[in-house]
């Protein structure tokens, strides 16, 4: 079966080994959604590819394919559902080249599976997640992850840090500066005047000092500097209430303060159809917002949804980058 030339080429690292990314991927390979939607070049070790999936040895080989998997580095030896250094330099290995495809316009956009951080700890990478690293290969210092639903987007200001660590390095110009990559990253998107909410750090937003003086030392004065130099924000907003109110439409996005403050709310709405986009990359590059969930690898009962929705949203951003001409999300 030959490969539809104007649908977008997605790469698509498989994640850990020893987690669900490889079955799901599998799963979401065989589904019409996906064929129909993108061209895709499943990455990751020879031995996890299903053999309705023709492999290639060369990128170029897969322009034809509407779906195909070019093998990369084999983890010596693993168990299923644990984290192993074997498994983190094979998960890293797929993701580089994913990376290195991405970055040179081989592909269109990159999908990365879901990895351990304890596997990229033992394997020596130590990283936060796959965001920091991309940003890193990638050379750029100013990056973020923005986690989306259908009605709901939500750029985090810190991402996977223990709490205490990311309520410490709660400053104003972080929070200036991410309310600046969230306007710009939502206008990438196409909303062309974004209206953004900045949610307080305590309960009811510090109730004016009486919970928490961060709002009035931090959050207000960012607030102040976000609105001169133009950008449509309110806040802080007790967050208690913030998302909801932008699920039903009264914001475009949200600036979370940390992981779960975002985390939370996206997967309580998502259902299935949830994913993350790192913004200030020079390439579109989504996730879906599971895990490995290695306490389910390899039973056979990890749902593939969130994968397919996640390559279908990003089959939809590249064809839309295409129209418009933009080279970066």
């Amino acid at each position: 079966m030959s490969a539809d030339h104007n649908l977008p080429m997605i790469a698509l690292p498989v994640g850990d080994p020893a987690g669900i990314g490889p079955e799901v991927v599998s799963a979401a390979l065989s589904r019409l959604e996906v064929r129909v939607s993108a061209r895709v070049l499943a990455i990751g070790p020879g031995s996890l590819r299903p053999s309705s999936v023709p492999e290639v040895q060369e990128p170029a080989e897969a322009l034809e394919l509407p779906t195909a998997w070019l093998a990369t580095e084999e983890p010596a030896s693993w168990t299923m559902g644990a984290a192993s250094a074997d498994c983190g330099r094979a998960a890293l290995s797929a993701l580089r080249l994913g990376h290195d495809l991405a970055l040179s316009g081989v592909v269109d956009g990159l999908v990365t599976g879901p990895v351990s951080k304890q596997a990229f700890h033992l394997a020596g990478e130590q990283v936060e997640g796959q965001t920091q690293l991309l940003a890193r290969w990638c050379g750029v210092e100013r990056h973020g992850m923005l986690a989306m639903t259908e009605s709901l987007r939500v750029l985090l200001l810190s991402r996977h840090l223990p709490l205490r660590e990311a309520i410490a390095g709660l400053t104003r110009a972080a929070v200036l500066d991410h309310l600046h990559l969230l306007d710009e990253t939502l206008r990438d998107l196409g909303i062309e005047a974004p209206r953004l909410a900045l949610p307080g750090l305590n309960p009811h937003a510090g109730e004016a000092g009486l919970l928490g003086s961060e709002e009035q030392e931090i959050l207000e004065p960012a607030l102040a500097l976000a609105r001169e130099a133009g950008l449509d924000v309110v806040g802080p907003v007790s967050p208690d209430v913030v998302f909801r109110d932008a699920n039903e439409g009264k914001y475009d996005g949200v600036l979370a303060l940390y992981h779960d403050q975002a985390f939370i709310p996206i997967k309580l709405l998502a259902g299935s159809a949830g994913c993350t986009l790192a913004a200030g990359l020079p390439y579109l590059r989504m996730s879906p917002v599971h895990g490995t969930a290695f306490d389910i690898a390899g039973k056979g009962v990890a749902s593939c949804e969130n994968m397919l929705s996640t390559i279908r949203s990003a089959a939809a951003l590249c064809a839309s980058r295409a129209r418009q001409g933009t080279l970066r999300v």
